[in-house]
């Protein structure tokens, strides 16, 4: 988790410019930092192929470990759904089309909160609207990946701060 009123993100996405992936077939994953009025692209990992064989995974130039991950079965076949939840470290929400209860189990074991969209949408439609919800009042699952108690009613406060 990143520190208190910041939250790390994940976007599946085809394009880089939306929502618009399945979470076990997105060609890739995009990490944001998202605070109250900022937002940050972090980072973007990559996968080979949407089936289950060829898996792996590559981090792109925007701060990630840029190594690529090769088949480490040899050939066997890869889990695509524990490649995307494993490139998931460190985030509090994820932004998917689609994930099947399977994924959705594995991402919230990961401590990570999916979150389905209806459609595809704007990167930045995305954010904003989770900025909003961030200066509001935030949902208990929103205040907990923002680092605040959920107990806390004085968040506001403590983000003043």
């Amino acid at each position: 988790m990143s520190e208190i009123g910041h939250i790390k993100i994940a976007i599946t996405t085809n394009d880089l410019l939306q929502v618009d992936a399945n979470f076990a077939t997105a060609k890739q994953i995009v990490f944001y930092d998202v605070s109250y009025d900022d937002a940050e692209f972090v980072d973007c990992v990559q996968f080979k192929g949407g089936g289950v064989k060829g898996g792996g995974a590559k981090r792109g130039p925007g701060g990630g470990s840029g190594c690529s991950m090769g088949d480490p079965t040899g050939g066997a076949a890869v889990d695509q759904i524990q490649l995307r939840v494993d490139a998931l470290e460190g985030c509090a929400v994820l932004f998917t089309l689609a994930l099947s209860d399977f994924a959705a189990v594995n991402v919230k074991n990961a401590g990570v909160f999916p979150v389905k969209m209806q459609q595809s949408r704007e990167v930045q439609e995305v954010i904003d609207q989770l900025q909003s919800m961030m200066r509001s009042n935030p949902p208990l699952w929103l205040r907990k990946a923002l680092g605040y108690g959920l107990r806390n009613a004085e968040f506001l406060i403590e983000r003043e701060a």
